[in-house]
């Protein structure tokens, strides 16, 4: 009896690779990052992002000057040191967000630029073999139209024939007497 190698059937509702363990990890989306820091920079280009942090601002200034200096976070003598610094690091985190979702929104431009290209080119090509199309048809048509009869050659055709049949006419009545005088 010959040896025959254990071959596994793949199944539909099973993963590929081996048996019970998937060859590879799940991978997050590539594009989440991407996707959030659009909505970041979308977030903060907004009117109601520009009043929140300017009543932040505010708030922050006014409590660090008004309020008793055993409850103050950023006293005002410091220069507001600890407000300056929460403000340059939304800043330097916030431009590097801001130039990824401009970078994706250009790809996702010169994506659809080029689409808008090749879809001009197909128009432009439909467009040329229509009108190629129509000269042919428009060729077609001045052939036929010299073969066509027209009312006026069809009237003058049937006079014509209409003349002759009466000149037949006119003969036959002789014809048929000297017919009859041979017989």
């Amino acid at each position: 009896m010959a040896r025959t190698k254990d071959r596994r059937v793949p199944s539909l509702d099973a993963p590929r690779g081996r048996a019970g363990m998937l060859s590879r990890s799940p991978q997050p989306s590539r594009d989440r990052f991407g996707r959030f820091s659009e909505s970041f920079a979308r977030a903060m280009g907004t009117s109601g992002f520009l009043i929140g942090m300017t009543i932040f601002v505010v708030v922050w200034l006014w409590w660090s000057t008004a309020m008793p200096r055993e409850i103050q976070f950023d006293a005002a003598e410091n220069n507001f040191t600890l407000l300056t610094l929460i403000l340059s690091l939304q800043a330097s985190y916030a431009a590097p967000l801001i130039l990824l979702a401009q970078n994706r929104q250009d790809d996702r431009d010169r994506v659809q630029i080029e689409q808008d290209r090749q879809r001009a080119e197909r128009n432009l090509a439909d467009t040329e073999y229509l009108a190629r199309e129509v000269v042919a048809l428009r060729m077609a048509m001045t052939e036929v139209s010299e073969h066509v009869v027209t009312r006026e050659v069809l009237r003058q055709e049937l006079k014509a024939l209409l003349e002759s049949l009466e000149h037949s006419r006119e003969a036959a009545p002789t014809a048929g007497a000297a017919t009859d005088v041979s017989r």
